[in-house]
């Protein structure tokens, strides 16, 4: 009677354990469900916010790792929105890893919506190739692939002239020992990136590639176009 009063016991301390088992996976289910949810509505909110009205323009530029181009353009004053994202390729909402394989065709680049009341897209295109090397084919430093290549989106016929006058000019002023590579194209499908690429820098600034790559690029730019700042 002991023995089967002890197992008796024992099955219903196995059934609780078993349950709290089941409950704490669901938990944790629900919890990943739900933050994984909160980083995609984070992105849909600032794609959103980046909705062109009748006093904005849009932007889109490549120039290496989209974590040092965001850095750089979300500083100037004029900007509303930058967003981390993909274009230029031929999957359809690709991943990060995806991407970098190099075999979607994207290049990793920033969508820049913008005041041109208060910056211009002539000053963007300016910057654009100011802060990055455009001599490089399919690489910026030891970022090497064609989701590292330079290239404009132009969004309009006045902003593919623009791009293609000062790349022309550019070349001919000899700023650059060697030709520029820069690709200009008009602008096709923009995936935005994953949450957490998004405003990267701002959130990692002691993460090793934003301290020893990232920090440089910005301090070297701010100091260039300061009176562009916000």
């Amino acid at each position: 009677m002991l023995r089967k009063n002890s197992r008796n016991k024992m099955f219903v301390k196995f059934i609780s354990f078993f349950n709290l088992c089941i409950f704490t996976f669901l938990f944790i289910l629900l919890a990943f469900g739900c933050q994984e949810n909160k980083s995609q509505n984070n992105i849909k909110e600032k794609v959103m916010n980046s909705t062109v009205n009748s006093n904005m323009e849009k932007a889109t530029f490549g120039a290496g790792c989209f974590w040092c181009t965001e850095a750089i353009f979300e500083r100037l004053n004029g900007i509303k929105s930058v967003v981390a994202g993909y274009a230029g390729g031929e999957t359809k909402n690709p991943t990060y890893e995806e991407v970098c394989s190099g075999k979607t065709g994207h290049a990793e680049v920033c969508e820049i919506i913008f005041d041109p009341g208060i910056i211009s897209y002539k000053e963007l295109l300016e910057i654009f190739w100011k802060t990055h090397d455009p001599t490089t084919l399919n690489r910026q430093g030891n970022d090497v692939g064609t989701q590292y290549r330079s290239v404009i989106f132009y969004h309009n016929d006045q902003q593919k002239k623009l791009a293609e006058f000062y790349k022309q000019e550019l070349d001919k002023s000899g700023a650059w020992e060697n030709p520029i590579v820069t690709e200009i194209s008009p602008a096709d499908n923009f995936y935005p990136a994953e949450e957490y690429h998004q405003d990267y820098f701002e959130k990692n600034p002691y993460q090793g590639y934003c301290a020893f790559v990232i920090a440089p690029k910005v301090e070297k730019f701010e100091k260039i176009f300061k009176d562009k700042l916000k």
